[in-house]
């Protein structure tokens, strides 16, 4: 039997309806469950989405994106307790407050945060109020307390123990500015991963297996690889991780036999029509999770 379990999580709450809601569904249909071995996957739906900015938190949805992260981290929660590793497929990136939410209220976990961006905007800066531009500045303590500090856990990561792996946006972002982020996040960002290869793949694990920790969990956003091979994205950059180069950081990952969990999100099946993108990234997961 997998020690896998799937959580379809098709919100959108964070971002808007853009496609990549869908995304559950459409790699389940390229059959990432049945390659894990897994006949039943659980769905979560979202509350319903609300275009309008709060304005005390200035985000989309802070309501909704509350209920779901409590809802999702429950079902995590179960899923941990069982011993089994959670893949969490999004939907946006505001789904990882439900995951972090569980393991803060479990132990000290890290977090590798493997994503094109980092993440850390402001939601007073943030131009459009999306928790999909902010998830790692939330899970880290920092934003509106609605979000950032549910039921007084925040910080659910403290930022010594995360990892930014990946990342390109500070290369390209001239429009807008992001919050800085604190000091104790390590970032290698992506020329950094293309010149350090298998080295700065060990430095990202030792941040996140480090003794004081009961393990770690993966935030994995698709944009995190080059454009060429995942253009299904809403907000495209040139350059990117290439798929050997992410099964080297995800397999490296599993590998240490500390991951709790898995959330995947932002690839737009829209953006996607003849599937073939689904189908290449479905088969290079199946290579990482089932080594």
């Amino acid at each position: 039997m997998s020690r896998y379990r799937i959580i379809e999580a098709a919100s959108i709450l964070g971002l808007w309806p853009s496609g990549v809601q869908d995304a559950p569904r459409v790699l389940l249909e390229m059959g990432l469950g049945v390659g894990l071995g897994i006949g039943k996957t659980l769905r979560l739906e979202p509350p319903a989405y609300d275009p309008r900015r709060d304005p005390e938190t200035q985000m989309l949805n802070p309501v909704g994106l509350l209920s779901y992260a409590q809802i999702l981290a429950r079902e995590v929660w179960n899923m941990l307790d069982a011993r089994l590793v959670p893949i969490v497929l999004g939907g946006d990136c505001s789904i990882l407050l439900g995951p972090a939410l569980a393991l803060r209220e479990r132990a000290r976990h890290g977090l590798l945060f493997v994503d094109g961006h980092m993440d850390y905007y402001d939601a007073k800066v943030e131009p459009y109020g999306e928790a999909a531009s902010m998830d790692l500045s939330l899970v880290t303590g920092h934003g509106p307390a609605m979000l950032s500090n549910i039921d007084g856990l925040g910080p659910y990561f403290r930022p010594e123990d995360c990892v930014a792996y990946g990342t390109r946006d500070h290369f390209y972002s001239s429009d807008f500015i992001e919050t800085p982020y604190p000091p104790e996040i390590m970032r290698i960002d992506v020329k950094e991963a293309h010149a350090l290869g298998q080295a700065g793949v060990d430095q990202a694990l030792s941040r996140v297996t480090h003794g004081r920790l009961e393990g770690f969990w993966i935030h994995f956003d698709v944009d995190v690889l080059d454009d060429e091979i995942m253009p299904a994205v809403d907000y495209r950059m040139k350059d990117g991780l290439t798929f050997v180069e992410l099964r080297r950081v995800l397999g490296g990952a599993f590998a240490t036999g500390k991951v709790k969990g898995m959330t995947l999100t932002i690839y737009n099946p829209n953006l996607d029509p003849q599937r073939a993108i689904a189908r290449n990234l479905v088969a290079t997961l199946l290579e990482i999770l089932k080594a």
